[in-house]
């Protein structure tokens, strides 16, 4: 054990034994040496026993946190639940699930998957894995996920509740690889705009952009709308292969550069689709992977921003595997956009707290009220190759800025989401009413119809659209529903009076009516309805049929 961390320590200084050679650095070796030695007589002479483990990992962080802000260390029991949404699966049941007071409901299973396989649906309750009860016991989200996962090709015995039928049933599930998607949404806005949701960057991005954009572009697409709002970023190459579809031959996408890496450029190759118009949504929350999208867009002129300045995150990371399996995240390199602006904004090394505040500190500025509170030197000022005005040096600023409505959610709309009202409720109504709602707008057409989409084969596009478009027209929420949310407020002792209640009930029905579709069919029908009460979306498509904003963007 001694050995294995003292070794451990050495790995993680130099990342390999032949870097150490390459540098022949003297003061380098003496600090090396110097933690060798440190350790060594810690771990030998220390009056009390220690955790060399925990010390190793102690060290580590230490070191890291001196850094930037982003250079981290993950243990190897987290490193591949922080790895599985990029990465485009997991090995597990195959259900998507909520938990409803301490109850895991199927919101559905995955299509083809193994839960549906043996005859697992939508609103049953699994209330026992292995003989073991994970329901009423108070079991964290994250403990029963961990019983439900596992290695592909083992078996998990289920004990399931299910509506109308008596006793718990128990079903045998061999586990498989379930696909992690990183794109949620994609639907037409109108019959030639369509839109594309992306949560993040993985390795099945592009893959799921082509085929989502095949969809739309048979549907009558002509220009798109790409929604970034809250994507953290993910693989800097799933950002360039996106950024591809829409670039000329040989146009700069990004570039990198740091102090021991040489300066690398990505550039689009050849693989541009039949869109037109461009609007890419953004906020404070878009970040890393997807300003490269933006900035590329931007900068060659391709695209027009709308929302908020973005994070501004313009480090790259390097993953390096530790001996046992844990991984440090080093930043080795700067990214710049075409016209040479890097988006990071400043940091104190070692300062993670204040670096953390930025949001705060853009809201307590009053940047988030007004563009006019957003000042950037000359210094960071850039242009295009049609003369547009770019700014860098602190994330993207947009083409047309959206200030943050404080007024869109009221104090009750925020205390029914805190304590889980909403989701709750709907649940609980959705269970008393779902075989009714699946017979009326064809559920199990969609599902079939769907499952056949994401296998590519042939499908009857009526079958997508017909149920749900009814319900979009139709489908308000009714008494009952509101009956069991405002008893679920007294249970929860929230207060409000009837003229908060008044000014919050519109988007409150809204917001139920479409976690109503997401639980029927998908994330694109929730996003289909609650899009329209975003701000940021209305002036994207607003923006879309500004034609002195397109001026200097080329289209197709």
């Amino acid at each position: 054990m001694k050995i294995k961390s003292i070794l451990l320590i050495s790995l993680l200084l130099t990342t390999s034994t032949s870097l150490l050679a390459q540098q022949k650095n003297n003061t380098l070796d003496t600090q090396i040496r110097k933690i060798i030695y440190a350790q060594s007589a810690i771990s030998q002479l220390y009056v009390d026993t220690v955790n060399l483990e925990k010390m190793t990992e102690d060290a580590i962080k230490g070191i890291l946190k001196e850094l930037d802000p982003h250079s981290t260390y993950t243990s190897a029991k987290d490193v591949a639940s922080l790895n599985e949404p990029l990465n485009g699966s997991f090995e597990g049941i195959g259900v998507q699930f909520n938990i409803n007071e301490d109850t895991l409901v199927v919101i559905q299973p995955v299509s083809g998957g193994p839960s549906e396989k043996v005859g697992i649906i939508a609103g049953d309750k699994i209330v026992e894995v292995n003989d073991t009860a994970i329901a009423g016991v108070k079991m964290s989200r994250e403990q029963i996920m961990k019983r439900l996962r596992g290695p592909k090709d083992t078996k998990v015995k289920l004990g399931v509740v299910r509506r109308g039928v008596k006793g718990i049933q128990h079903f045998t599930v061999t586990r498989d690889k379930i696909p992690v998607y990183t794109i949620d949404a994609y639907y037409m806005i109108d019959p030639t705009t369509g839109y594309v949701k992306i949560s993040s960057f993985g390795s099945t991005t592009n893959d799921e952009f082509v085929k989502a954009t095949e969809y739309l572009l048979s549907r009558g697409m002509k220009d798109l709308v790409i929604d970034l709002i809250g994507n953290g970023g993910g693989y800097l190459q799933a950002a360039v292969d996106l950024s591809n579809h829409f670039l000329n031959n040989n146009e700069m996408i990004v570039y990198t550069e740091g102090r021991s890496v040489g300066r690398h450029e990505y550039h689009a190759q050849s693989s541009k689709m039949n869109i037109g118009k461009v609007v890419i949504l953004v906020d404070g929350y878009t970040a890393s992977a997807s300003e490269i999208v933006s900035g590329a867009l931007q900068d060659n002129d391709r695209g027009i921003i709308v929302g908020r300045r973005t994070f501004a995150k313009g480090l790259v990371q390097r993953p390096i595997d530790l001996p046992d399996g844990s991984q440090i995240r080093l930043t080795t390199a700067h990214y710049y956009s075409p016209v040479g602006r890097c988006f990071q904004k400043p940091y104190t090394k070692g300062d993670k707290k204040s670096y953390d505040m930025d949001m705060l500190d853009r809201l307590n500025s009053g940047e988030l009220m007004s563009a006019d509170s957003i000042h950037f030197p000359d210094s960071l000022k850039y242009t295009t190759k049609r003369g547009r005005t770019v700014y860098g040096g602190g994330g993207i600023m947009p083409d047309v800025y959206v200030p943050i409505d404080t007024t869109h959610y009221t104090r009750l709309h925020r205390e029914l989401a805190a304590k889980s009202c909403i989701n709750t409720t709907t649940l609980k109504w959705l269970d008393q009413h779902r075989k009714q709602l699946v017979k009326e707008y064809n559920i199990d057409a969609y599902r079939k119809a769907h499952a056949k989409w994401l296998n590519d084969k042939p499908y009857k596009m009526e079958d997508l659209r017909e149920g749900f478009e009814r319900f979009n027209q139709d489908f308000t929420v009714p008494q009952d529903m509101m009956d069991m949310l405002i008893a679920k407020a007294k249970d929860e002792k929230i207060e409000y009076t009837d003229s908060l209640f008044d000014a919050t009930l519109p988007l409150l029905r809204m917001q139920m009516k479409a976690l109503v579709a997401r639980d029927l069919w998908d994330m694109s029908e929730y996003y289909e309805i609650m899009n329209p009460t975003s701000e940021i979306y209305q002036r994207g498509l607003e923006a879309l049929k500004d034609e002195e904003l397109f001026k200097d963007i080329k289209s197709e």
